[in-house]
């Protein structure tokens, strides 16, 4: 794995500014990066670090500093490195023109010395980061917040708006601006665009986006056949890339089907890791046992049981630069810490299979709303009541009522595939919030992109740009980097997703059950019992159990300490009233939704603004600073 770092502006010093900034990469990352490259040239300087080769090239005017991997070298023939492939490709084609044609996971800089023009941009789904900060003297810009964060030169406030939705809202909220971070003068640049840099402006370009085409014609065996062919290839594609690669398993169908995927390709069982627990909640071992024999050469389990959860989060937070969406994400930092213990150079996963094949449990309700504004009564009461037969839940019911509930909330019948926002969900803990807090939530307006007919495609299509996808990303990418991981992800090929956005739902979900062309796809791949599996359970963690016993108490001292320091956002009487409710729930085993994911956020949010602090505090770890009437080095 490799990370970046950079600026374009007035440089007084560059020998000395150049020091700096390398010995600030090397600080950042992991000692595994050994290799590390920066130049400058006229007005911009670019850093690299690294496993490999410095991916960082410089010629006839062009300066590229690449973070990721491109898959598609094979249409880039010109150049050792990557950088040097899309440098050609850029010095013969354009930017724009070059972004279009790169299949890859990637956050690339590139500098022209003659328009004294800078370009940021990353890959389709943000699959690597890329932050930026204006400043004075220019544009900063690099992997991580935290480098950033560092500069003396960057303003490091809070963005109050971004907190507030973490405080007081559902996960889902945090990404609906996507430039936006928890600093209020930190960007991010979007996915699936470019950020350009030109005499003190920035703006962003959109380079790639998914569309209405209308649906694929054809036989569902013929579509299946083609998503095979897609799925075989954006697999073979990173696998040929990876280095000594591991696999993630949970029981589902996604992470399985890329495993598998690397057996049919390679002919070679692989290793896997998974995740388990002695609380059977989200335990998925039973599961994951049958897909062992045909698939796994070595199945490393990794318990996850009674965590230290302030250490954990302090770790995690450290890593992310900031507060973590859900607890998934802590059984996932002690995977990749094993993976990379053990010798491990990356690690697969099934990351957007949920988003490109409708997979969450809500998507039936989008597809039903495809069927109610489609007229098509009798297959919505067919598929309404296969829905209830496979996925009833003594919590979450499965029927009539609930679809007609959802109808009414979260689209809009009279308007062609408007989806509209879960107020009931992103409300659910507005009286836990201060009177002031509660205004900036009950006032923030959600994005909601529709551009497509469909009510399912623009959910999913949600899912993939501002809610669910984003953070997943950033927690996968902070939690491999952190241990030296390289991170890989086949279902994010973009071959994949303008397949799976030109096929209908009634090809995602048929009598009740999800991800239909997917697990045709799969026959003959996957083992039976695993392809025709319909019971999901979803890889999470037991964190309703963290947050009783030991764990409530710890919230309970947190809440009433003079050192809380996210008094500010809370009610500290709602809080103590939903802990114990927490507790009575699980302890009296009541049917009844628990607040496990809210304590989450309230915990890591605490964490979170503590580290702030700290940063705060320690910002003149750095000694290089441009001023207009100062030298490159400030004596501070």
């Amino acid at each position: 794995m490799s990370r970046l770092a950079g600026f374009h502006g007035k440089c007084r010093d560059p020998e000395l500014m150049q020091q700096e900034w390398t010995k600030q990469l090397a600080q950042l990352w992991p000692l595994t990066l050994k290799q590390r490259a920066f130049k400058v040239r006229a007005n911009a300087g670019m850093g690299w670090i690294g496993k490999a080769t410095a991916n960082l090239a410089f010629k006839e005017g062009w300066l590229v500093v690449m973070d990721g991997t491109l898959f598609n070298r094979a249409e880039f023939p010109t150049g050792e490195t990557d950088a040097e492939r899309i440098l050609h490709a850029i010095k013969n084609g354009g930017v724009e023109n070059t972004l279009k044609r790169i299949n890859g996971d990637f956050a690339l800089a590139i500098y022209n010395v003659v328009s004294d023009c800078v370009w940021l941009a990353r890959d389709r789904f943000g699959t690597k980061p890329l932050y930026y900060a204006n400043t004075s003297n220019g544009i900063i810009f690099a992997s991580s917040i935290q480098f950033l964060l560092g500069h003396p030169d960057v303003n490091a406030s809070i963005d109050e708006d971004w907190v507030t939705r973490y405080a007081g809202s559902h996960y889902r909220l945090i990404d609906s601006v996507s430039e936006q971070t928890p600093f209020e003068n930190i960007h991010q640049v979007p996915a699936a665009h470019f950020v350009k840099s030109k005499e003190g402006q920035t703006r962003a370009f959109s380079y790639w986006k998914l569309e209405e085409q209308g649906d694929l014609k054809g036989s569902w065996s013929d579509l299946a056949d083609q998503y095979r062919e897609l799925l075989l290839d954006a697999v073979r594609l990173r696998y040929q890339a990876a280095d000594n690669p591991a696999f993630t398993l949970s029981g589902g169908m996604d992470s399985s089907s890329v495993l598998a995927s690397a057996v049919h390709l390679t002919h070679e069982k692989q290793t896997a890791y998974s995740t388990v627990y002695s609380d059977r909640t989200f335990d998925e071992r039973e599961d994951i046992e049958t897909i062992l024999g045909s698939c796994v050469s070595d199945w490393r389990t990794v318990p996850v049981d009674e965590p230290n959860l302030v250490e954990e989060i302090e770790r995690m937070v450290a890593a992310h630069g900031e507060p973590v969406a859900t607890a998934t994400w802590l059984s996932h930092q002690r995977l990749c810490e094993r993976v990379a213990a053990e010798g491990y150079g990356s690690l697969f996963g099934g990351l957007g299979g949920d988003e490109l094949n409708a997979g969450e449990y809500e998507h039936f309700l989008y597809f039903f709303a495809d069927l109610k504004a489609e007229g098509q009564d009798a297959l919505l009461n067919k598929e309404i009541a296969g829905w209830v037969k496979h996925h009833d839940h003594p919590i979450y019911k499965k029927n009539h009522h609930t679809v007609e509930d959802f109808l009414v909330r979260c689209v809009d019948l009279t308007r062609e595939g408007c989806c509209l926002p879960d107020r009931k969900r992103m409300y659910r803990y507005l009286d836990a919030l201060t009177p002031a807090h509660k205004s900036v939530l009950v006032h923030f307006e959600p994005e909601m992109d529709t551009p497509f007919k469909s009510y399912l495609k623009n959910r999913t299509y949600q899912d993939i740009f501002r809610e669910t996808l984003p953070c997943c990303l950033r927690a996968e990418d902070r939690q491999t980097a952190a241990f030296g991981l390289e991170n890989y992800l086949p279902f994010l090929d973009h071959r994949l997703a303008e397949f799976m956005f030109q096929i209908p739902g009634t090809l995602k979900f048929r009598n009740g059950v999800g991800k239909f062309l997917l697990r045709e796809a799969m026959r003959g791949v996957l083992p039976e019992s695993t392809r025709t599996r319909i019971k999901k359970t979803g890889w999470n963690a037991p964190a309703h159990q963290w947050f009783t016993g030991g764990g409530a108490q710890l919230l309970q001292a947190l809440i009433h300490s003079p050192e809380f320091r996210a008094a500010r956002y809370y009610d500290k009487r709602v809080l103590a009233k939903l802990i114990d409710e927490h507790v009575a729930i699980i302890e009296d085993e009541e049917v009844k939704d628990n607040h496990m994911m809210f304590f989450w956020q309230l915990l890591n949010l605490e964490i979170w603004l503590r580290w702030v602090e700290r940063q705060q505090n320690s910002r003149n770890a750095w000694t290089y600073r441009e001023t207009e009437h100062a030298s490159s080095f400030s004596s501070r």
